[in-house]
């Protein structure tokens, strides 16, 4: 077991770079890569970082040299012949050969692109540009890099003992959420944790103490490199990303009100089972789930990442139900902003009528909490996303509006494509 306060304070984490390999990523990123290598690869997209948490001054707290070190080691990365063998023969959601001779070949000539970085007012302005393929895969490392960073430049200041003791309270606040859940019959949980993480070790940590706390109630983690080192099931179908780029390049209202169900015709060509999870909130869920085609009925369930996660579920059994179909059968992903507490009272409220599963991000990986003065560690909404595709620009509506992007009149357009009326505006959550 690593000792990771000692870590921090003999090394300052010179030895541990951010980033270490190029499956310090998530599973589904890799999914989706090989599904866009697949049908969009010439798609010219834009990355951009997103700082939701505007108090937080990013640029004044991390030195700009230390970030570009971080982002150029990066692009030094290349996919190892361990890695490599992992991906092409191991056996993913009960497939074998999950991923394609032509795309892994590909990906192990992957160098990922430049990048392009300003300070402004503050924060930082990161962006990266190019094929679609290449571009996407700096979202989970750029947002790494960013999360851990901040980090460092909290820790630096602390002294040998407040580390350990840091790192000890840390470890007792995340012990006593397994023992809680640990309670919960039926339960099913994964680590969702990477792209906020406070930092890999910590998150490496964390992963094995759900492992070891839960035993089968812990299913897997998103994170590929762990899921590789720790023998466990990499977990994660799709993102927003998917369609917030096939609906910017469609060319009338027609073919963006169909977008989103084209790209999941696709996904249905390419995977079964597990991997066949809807994500309907891109823009609206009951919108989405009303001109829905009949045979994404027929899939394995849903993933509720935005608004209000018992009314999401609600809606997503009448539908079931309207279609004929048993929520019974289905299985439901709660992802969005959970803790114990929420994760208790969904278990609760849904065992039984649907199949439920939690993805636990970062109030697993990064809840540092009340652990220091003026809680300074205290988790953030940082995200990195398609804003452009081909020189057009992509709009997330949710289902909260607070997490909405994209210029105001192409909102209005959608929501008046998507048919979203008024939407209730709720915090959001790390």
């Amino acid at each position: 077991m690593v000792d990771i306060a000692t870590r921090v304070w003999n090394h300052k984490w010179k030895i541990d770079p951010i980033v270490r390999s190029m499956i310090d990523t998530d599973f589904y990123k890799l999914l989706m890569c090989q599904s866009v290598f697949r049908n969009s690869r010439d798609t010219q997209v834009t990355f951009s970082l997103i700082n939701r948490s505007k108090h937080l001054r990013l640029a004044d707290l991390i030195d700009e040299g230390e970030l570009r070190e971080q982002l150029d080691h990066i692009r030094s990365l290349s996919l190892s012949r361990g890695e490599s063998t992992w991906l092409r023969g191991n056996t993913f959601y009960g497939k074998r050969q999950m991923f394609r001779p032509d795309f892994m070949e590909w990906f192990e000539n992957l160098r990922l692109p430049d990048y392009h970085l300003e300070k402004r007012d503050g924060q930082y302005e990161l962006t990266f540009e190019g094929n679609w393929p290449e571009v996407m895969l700096w979202e989970i490392p750029a947002l790494s890099v960013l999360m851990e960073l901040r980090g460092r430049a909290v820790l630096n200041d602390m002294k040998k003992f407040e580390l350990q003791v840091l790192y000890a309270r840390a470890m007792t606040k995340l012990w006593e959420k397994v023992e809680r859940l640990r309670q919960i019959d039926g339960l099913k949980i994964a680590d969702f944790g990477t792209r906020r993480r406070h930092s890999y070790l910590w998150q490496d940590w964390c992963v094995q103490a759900m492992v070891e706390g839960l035993g089968d109630k812990f299913v897997g983690t998103s994170n590929c490199l762990i899921a590789k080192k720790r023998d466990l099931e990499a977990i994660g179908t799709n993102a927003h990303e998917l369609p917030m780029v096939t609906a910017a390049l469609a060319e009338s209202d027609a073919e963006l009100a169909q977008a989103p169900y084209q790209v999941l015709a696709d996904w249905h060509e390419e995977h079964e089972g597990n991997l066949r999870i809807i994500l309907p909130d891109t823009y609206g869920t009951e919108g989405f789930l009303e001109h829905a085609p009949d045979w994404l009925a027929g899939w394995t369930g849903i993933r509720i990442d935005s608004g209000d996660p018992s009314k999401g579920a609600e809606t997503a059994i009448d539908w079931w139900k309207s279609r004929g179909e048993d929520p019974r059968q289905k299985m439901v992903i709660f992802s969005d902003g959970l803790d114990v507490d929420k994760i208790e009272e969904l278990q609760a409220e849904f065992a039984g009528r649907v199949r439920p599963s939690f993805g636990w991000g970062t109030l697993l990986t990064n809840d540092f909490r009340g652990l220091t003065p003026d809680d300074a560690l205290a988790p953030f909404s940082l995200v990195c996303k398609a804003v452009s595709a081909n020189g057009r620009p992509t709009v997330k509506l949710s289902d909260n509006p607070n997490k909405a992007m994209g210029p105001a009149d192409e909102i209005y357009r959608y929501k008046r494509v998507f048919g979203v009326g008024r939407q209730q505006a709720l915090k959001v959550e790390v």
